[in-house]
């Protein structure tokens, strides 16, 4: 009996470690199978992009309503080259990057500047388009000529953008709104003394508003800033195929017509 006892303990020993083995085994294949993001996205067929679509010329919408501008356009070529189809996500600014962390989207196309402190928490392209700070402040004012008149003065920013912090560098108190337009329009009307804003936008907005535009560029930074498309952390392939696409539009030179086309220049190039 004891002998039968034995070799029925010795039995369920033996079971219990070959399925441990088959788990483990399985466990490891379906990790080994495990897609990563771009390749989900390839077998999908869509990129989804996250963008404001109130930011001209970057991303707007036209007279017909339509979604276009620079950053618009080189997301479309950008899923093109990938054999991918582009579908847009708009969303407020300040909600931007939220709407990435919680894969509302895939990448974000909206003049995102290159900054230390979000190279900690996300990953980016190469650059596609450099561009320099500007103060914008009401025609013929006497109070804010320079960067330096911003100490104590109220500065309309949207808060998570670099030129809320050059703002605040020089000493502006915040008032916070949600992109370009509020704040050119707080600005002519009187609301807030100036705001630090891209020289690409406040350019295109002098171009066409004309002589009804109220306010002026008094100062530009000298260092040009860098955007990029800016995707989640560890998803390497994904940016390694769309830096792959910005390159080959360097190269054959799609990425400067297409920038001529809005800026009569070539801002993809320092």
């Amino acid at each position: 009996m004891k002998k039968i006892a034995l070799l029925f303990v010795l039995s369920l020993f033996i079971l219990t470690l070959s399925a441990c083995g088959s788990d483990e085994s399985e466990s490891g294949d379906a990790s080994d199978g495990e897609q990563n993001l771009y390749e989900q996205i390839q077998e999908e067929g869509v990129l989804t992009v996250g963008t404001e679509g109130t930011y001209a010329p970057y991303t707007f919408h036209d007279e017909n309503d339509e979604l276009t501008g620079y950053d618009v356009e080189v997301a479309k070529e950008i899923g093109e080259r990938l054999g991918l189809e582009i579908k847009f996500e708009e969303t407020k600014w300040d909600s931007m990057f939220a709407g990435l962390n919680s894969e509302r989207f895939d990448m974000i196309a909206n003049q995102v500047g290159i900054k230390p402190d979000r190279e900690e928490k996300y990953s980016f392209s190469e650059p596609y388009t450099y561009t320099a700070a500007v103060l914008v402040a009401k025609k013929d004012n006497e109070n804010i000529q320079s960067f330096d008149d911003l100490e104590g003065a109220l500065s309309a920013q949207s808060l998570t953008s670099n030129y809320a912090e050059i703002a605040e560098e020089y000493g502006a108190e915040i008032e916070s709104v949600e992109g370009f337009n509020p704040a050119i329009e707080l600005l002519r009307n009187d609301r807030v003394d100036s705001t630090v804003n891209d020289r690409l936008s406040v350019l295109d907005y002098l171009k066409q508003t004309g002589d009804n535009a109220q306010v002026e560029i008094v100062d530009q930074e000298d260092n040009a800033s860098e955007t990029a498309m800016m995707f989640r952390q560890d998803n390497p392939e994904l940016v390694e195929a769309v830096n792959g696409a910005l390159e080959e539009m360097k190269e054959d030179g799609t990425l400067e017509e297409i920038s001529k086309e809005w800026f009569d220049e070539d801002v993809s190039v320092e």
